[in-house]
């Protein structure tokens, strides 16, 4: 059965796979499943990802990060989805947590957090939140 939401897949194991303690999670590979990984390792919420070959199908191991035994990713959500996608301009990115979390944004110039987005002075679909 084909998959109506990838992103929204993969963040849910790496939810998951923290709240079972566990070091790393598997999901299947894409290009905008790694630029989302590329924001949040360089955020700190993951200390990395590799891209893995099982068989003909490409996989993502991300390893996931904890701080004093606590995960480092609190709350992770969805927030543009198939059915309802959310779009903001430069200046009107939401804040997570008074500038805490960050939003995971797709723009022109690629897959940016909203403080790089607002740097370059870009927009487009909002695509995740994370604190």
């Amino acid at each position: 059965m084909p998959l109506t939401d990838p992103l929204g897949d993969m963040l849910t194991r790496i939810r998951n796979g923290q709240q079972a303690r566990k070091d790393s999670v598997v999901s299947p590979a894409s290009k905008l499943r790694a630029r989302v990984l590329d924001v949040l390792q360089r955020e700190g919420y993951i200390r990395g990802y590799q891209e893995d070959e099982q068989g003909a199908h490409k996989s993502l191991r991300i390893e996931l990060k904890y701080f004093e035994g606590q995960p480092a990713i609190q709350h992770v959500s969805r927030v543009s989805k198939p059915g309802r996608r959310v779009y903001s301009g430069a200046q009107e990115l939401p804040r997570i947590r008074n500038g805490l979390g960050i939003t995971i944004v797709s723009t022109p110039k690629g897959v940016l957090s909203d403080a790089e987005a607002r740097a370059q002075n870009v927009g487009g679909e909002v695509l995740a939140e994370v604190f």
